[in-house]
């Protein structure tokens, strides 16, 4: 049937299927982005419980599509590749050089630059004043907050930007979205420029090296192990911040 379609159809067909694709990634990255900081930006400044539920329907939103572009849009099959020993040794040593710098640099900084009252009025706001839903929440944040976020911005997002751009310019590229919703949060819990400056040049950074990992190995156990080990920092940071 296909041999029967005049050269110039196919080609026609051929093109726009090659054009269809980055349409696509577009479409797939404008929701997921946008949800992203919408979430964390109601979160920290709309008032009442308006804030927490755009919170948690744009949370749930950029949980379910990529999963659901992914079987639907993309027609593609999930898998859960083992990790490799190559993988686990990249993720240990990654994440212990991050753990190593976040909480050196809350060692160096924090009496200049943070100022704990702010941070707790912040934290105080969202419900984590409380020692007990603090500890809950950073478990959480540790082990299942990293796990999403590489599926969402590694697995899903990575993915989407390496049909725009080549490989290297998709590793920045991934990692200035992944940037964007932490500067948020960043300026809402500790109202200092200074750190939102630095901790943004951080998470992009940090985003260039797990978007590597996932352009290096295809998995996510690099970038789960090395980000874990960069939340748990964070996690003992924030602890701290609000109760030491």
């Amino acid at each position: 049937m296909l041999a029967a379609l005049p050269v110039a159809t196919i080609a026609h067909i051929a093109i726009m299927s090659k054009r269809k694709s980055p349409l696509q990634a577009t479409v797939a990255l404008l929701l997921l982005v946008s949800a992203a900081s919408l979430g964390i930006a109601a979160r920290l400044y709309l008032q009442g419980q308006g804030g927490q539920v755009v919170f948690v329907a744009t949370r749930v939103w950029i949980l379910l599509l990529p999963i659901a572009w992914y079987l639907r849009v993309d027609r593609q099959r999930l898998s859960l590749p083992r990790p490799t020993q190559r993988e686990l040794g990249a993720g240990i040593l990654l994440g212990v050089g991050m753990f190593g710098v976040i909480y050196g640099a809350y060692v160096g900084l924090e009496q200049r630059w943070l100022d704990p009252a702010t941070v707790q009025a912040a934290a105080a706001q969202v419900g984590l004043l409380n020692p007990e839903i603090y500890l809950a929440s950073a478990v959480y944040f540790t082990f299942g907050n990293a796990l999403v976020e590489e599926y969402i911005w590694r697995w899903f997002v990575y993915q989407k930007c390496e049909v725009l751009v080549p490989g290297g310019w998709a590793v920045a590229l991934a990692a200035l979205f992944f940037t964007l919703h932490h500067i948020i949060a960043l300026a809402g819990f500790t109202g200092s420029w200074a750190v939102v400056i630095l901790g943004s040049v951080g998470v992009f950074v940090a985003g260039v090296v797990w978007s590597w990992c996932y352009l290096t190995y295809r998995s996510l156990w690099a970038c789960y192990i090395s980000h874990l080990l960069a939340d748990l920092a964070i996690a003992i940071v924030g602890w701290q911040l609000l109760f030491a």
